[in-house]
Formats: structure tokens, C-alpha cells, sequence
């Protein structure tokens, strides 16, 4: 079925839904009388009126649909609505072939995402919105060269859906007005004590649509379970559940209550076609040896099927474990879904991985460097079977001797290999203690981008 998409498909619905209701009010218009005269007498003065209105809506409304639709011709298997205001340069929905993504034309698609995070961490929001509007970070990531989005999420925020805290919202006070309307002449103390506002899944789902707005695509990320920094320390986070824990755990979670809250993430965004799919979970992991790729491989087959009935065209981003290093069991034990050419594999590569031989790879020659991608991940892209997005990499702007050996050897490797790609982070800070994030690409205003040898690196893996 070929279906047309604009963003200006409301706006038609609306000329219809107009055109009907002139054409109804035409043949209805009763002849009631009024105190001294009969309405009949103004049936032909309203009738043309409603006739000159109608046809001006019509001329100005349908002159501006046809380069609407030209635009964005697509093939999908379930409808997907309005999306954004920007121009495109690819035809959603995405799909795989092989070894890469590709749009409804069948044009490659390469991913060049940076992870923008705060959402999973202990305030419940994405951070910068505190400094700049959402809109205007958008802005600012597209152009730094970025087409993508990563954006992580806590299951205890989809749980708890807390109230967010007004001063994390400086930037973007249109979120609080809603609430502040609603209570007109009510005093301060007694808004705070009624404690109204946005909830984080409201912020986090505006701050979606401000980036497909500009035409940026996104891919939500299940990134941890309670709400904190990853630092890999708390075994209650290491996997999609916990249950095996027992009462341990403060966020006790299931594999059937991970799927539901990827439901609640992904239910607003599913007409949205630059969303394009769910990054399913953060470097899946647990205690040595309790970890079985199998294991994972089956869960994440779970929450797709779950996913892609409710739209099937997301994409399925599915992680190696062993913290996202290892996908070397997709070679005898795929992901296979009810719709093919769903799948996405990710790998995360920082300088401190490579435990398996016990030498980081900020301490690795090239080709011991090279041999581990390989095995890894890149026989995947090499064999032409699925999509590698390397989901997440980063180094300081001050790069120590091994941190500049580390990187080195990997925009090597993905220039090599072409692969597809997502920097960490975004962020100029941490969200708890307010710390520098030494990773980060922009200047503590969420707007000067840090011009290093990172970003120099990542645009010639855009080619630009």
C-alpha cells in the first residue's frame, strides 16, 4: 500500500471535516421565525456567505498539499502521522537490507547519533532545559552534523512519572504554563503545596517532538532501571530484569513489567515516523557467567513482538552483552522477528573495554584492536547480514596518551568498516552533583560546541 505523508495532513482532515459541515449547514439551514420577521428572509445571505468561505478554504487549502505529498511518498505497513517541519532528506519508514539501514526508497540511511541523557538519571529530565529550550538544543545538534538522537529513559521514571522540579525548567517555562493558567490568582505557596506541573514523561515526550520537529530522528533507550548514573556497580540494574534477585532490588522488575513500560514510552510516538525505533536495553549484563546471549536474544524477540504490534515499523535496536561489547552470538543465534528487516544490532566501545584478554583497548595494538571488533560485531556488517550501530564510544576533550591511542584506532576501524554510529554525550554535565561531563561536546551554555578532535574525527565519518 503506498501511502503519502505530510505534515499538513491534519490541516487537510480539517479542510474536509470543514467542507462537510458547510455543505450539511447549506442543506440544513432551517426557516424559523424570529419576533418580526422570518429567518427565511436571511437563508440566501448566510448561504452565500458560507459558500465564499468554503471556497476560499478550499483554494487556500488544497494550493498548498500537493508539494506536501510529492514530498514524502512512503511505503508502510500500518498508518504513521505528522511528524515535523523540516525538510527531509530520506523517506521514512526505515527498514534493514542487509548490512545497512535504508528508507522507503531503498537509500541508505547511516546513522550519525550523539546521546543526549537525563531522562534515566535521578531528576527525571533531560538535562540543558534548565539553560536552553528544548527546540533550540535541537537546532544545535542538527547542526553539529548530527541526524539522530539516542535518548535514554529510567523504568522507575516510567513508573513513578514523578512531577518534575520547575528549576530543571528554566529554559523551557512554555511546559509550565498549563499549570500555572489553570491557577490564576492562585498564590505561590499553595501551587507548590498542590505541587502541579509536568510530569518527566510529558517533558520527555516534548522534548521527542522538538527534535523531529527539526527532523532529527530518535531512538528512545531503556537505559537503566532506577533512576541513577550507570556505573555498572548495582546488580538490580545490570539487565531488563531483576526478578531473579528477589526483594533486593527497590525497582523490582519483570520482563512482562519491562515490556509494559516500553509500551507507555513508545504509545505516543507511534504516528511519528521519525521515531523510529527502541534502543531495547543498555548494556545488558550480570554476574559472571549468568548472562547467556540466548537469554537476552529471547527477551529482546518478547518486547519487539510487543513493540511492532504496535507499529510495525520501528526498528528493533538489540545490544551484545557483556555491556554492549559482544554480539558475537547473532552468528548462530539471530534475532528473528514476525517482520523481517527489523533488526538492529549495537555495540558499545570504550577504551577500558576488552576485559576477554584482559588488555583494554586504550593498551591494544591496531590489529589485536581490530581482531576483537571483528569478532564482536564487524563480521555482521562484513557478511552483509544485519546493521552494527555502535550506539555508544566517547573520550575527554583533555585526551590522556591512551584515550587519543584508543580513539585513534576506532574512527580507523568504523571508517573501515562504515558503520554506523552514536557519540556519548551531548551533555556538558552530569545531572547529580552537577559535575563537568568530561565526554560532553557542548560548552556548559548547551550551545558552543567544543570544536576537538573528536568532532573533527566524527565528521569525516559523516563525510562531510
Amino acid at each position: 500500500m503506498q501511502i503519502y505523508f505530510s505534515y499538513q495532513s491534519s490541516y487537510c482532515i480539517q479542510i474536509h471535516l470543514f467542507a462537510a459541515r458547510s455543505f450539511a449547514l447549506l442543506r440544513d439551514l432551517p426557516a424559523i421565525e424570529l419576533s418580526n420577521f422570518s429567518y427565511a428572509m436571511l437563508r440566501k445571505p448566510r448561504r452565500l456567505g458560507v459558500l465564499v468561505i468554503l471556497f476560499l478554504t478550499l483554494i487556500l487549502g488544497f494550493k498548498t498539499v500537493p508539494s506536501a505529498i510529492t514530498r514524502y511518498p512512503y511505503a508502510v505497513h500500518a498508518p504513521m502521522g505528522e511528524t515535523t517541519k523540516a525538510e527531509l532528506d530520506f523517506a521514512p519508514p526505515l527498514q534493514t537490507a542487509g548490512r545497512h539501514i535504508v528508507d522507503a526508497n531503498g537509500k541508505r540511511y547511516k546513522l550519525a547519533s550523539i546521546n543526549w541523557y537525563g531522562g534515566s538519571d535521578i531528576f527525571f529530565v533531560p538535562m540543558g532545559l534548565d539553560v536552553r529550550h528544548r527546540s533550540d538544543i535541537a537546532k544545535t545538534i542538527k547542526k553539529m552534523g548530527f541526524n539522530s538522537v539516542r535518548f535514554p529513559y529510567s523504568d522507575q521514571m516510567v513508573i513513578e512519572n514523578p512531577i518534575v522540579d520547575p528549576k530543571h525548567l528554566q529554559a523551557n517555562l512554555d511546559l509550565l504554563e498549563p499549570y500555572y493558567d489553570m491557577r490564576e490568582g492562585v498564590e505561590q505557596t499553595q501551587l507548590e503545596e498542590s505541587a502541579a506541573g509536568p510530569r518527566a514523561l510529558d517533558v520527555f515526550n516534548a522534548c521527542v517532538t522538538a527534535l523531529t520537529d527539526e527532523g532529527i530522528t530518535v531512538i528512545p533507550n531503556n537505559h537503566i532501571t532506577n533512576a541513577a548514573w550507570c556505573d555498572g556497580k548495582n546488580l538490580c540494574d545490570s539487565s531488563w530484569k531483576n526478578s531473579q534477585y528477589g526483594p533486593i532490588c527497590k525497582i523490582y522488575q519483570t520482563t512482562e513489567s519491562w515490556i509494559e513500560n516500553w509500551k507507555t514510552i513508545m504509545k505516543p510516538f507511534i504516528n511519528n515516523p521519525l521515531v523510529i525505533g527502541a534502543d531495547l536495553r543498555n548494556e545488558p549484563r550480570g554476574l559472571w557467567g549468568t548472562m547467556t546471549w540466548s537469554m537476552w536474544a529471547s527477551a529482546a524477540e518478547q518486547a519487539s513482538e510487543a513493540l511492532l504490534a504496535m507499529q510495525p515499523n520501528w526498528l528493533m535496536f538489540v545490544e551484545g552483552v557483556s555491556s554492549a561489547n559482544d554480539c558475537s552470538g547473532a552468528l548462530t543465534r539471530p534475532v528473528q522477528l514476525s517482520i523481517p528487516d527489523r533488526v538492529v544490532y549495537s555495540s558499545h566501545v570504550y577504551s577500558w573495554s576488552g576485559w576477554g584478554a584482559l588488555v583494554p583497548y586504550h593498551k591494544r595494538p591496531y590489529p589485536s584492536f581490530a581482531k576483537d571488533m571483528e569478532k564482536n560485531w564487524a563480521y555482521l556488517l562484513r557478511s552483509n547480514t544485519a546493521p552494527v550501530w555502535v550506539g555508544e564510544f566517547g573520550v575527554p576533550h583533555n585526551a590522556s596518551e591512551g584515550d587519543l591511542h584508543y580513539w585513534n584506532h576506532l574512527m580507523k576501524f568504523l571508517r573501515d568498516v562504515d558503520a554506523d554510529f552514536g557519540y556519548w554525550a551531548l551533555n556538558p554535565r552530569k545531572p547529580e552533583k552537577y559535575d563537568d561531563e568530561t565526554y560532553g561536546l557542548l560548552e556548559k551554555d548547551w550551545e558552543t560546541v567544543v570544536e576537538d578532535y573528536r568532532m573533527k574525527g566524527m565528521r569525516e565519518l559523516m563525510g562531510k
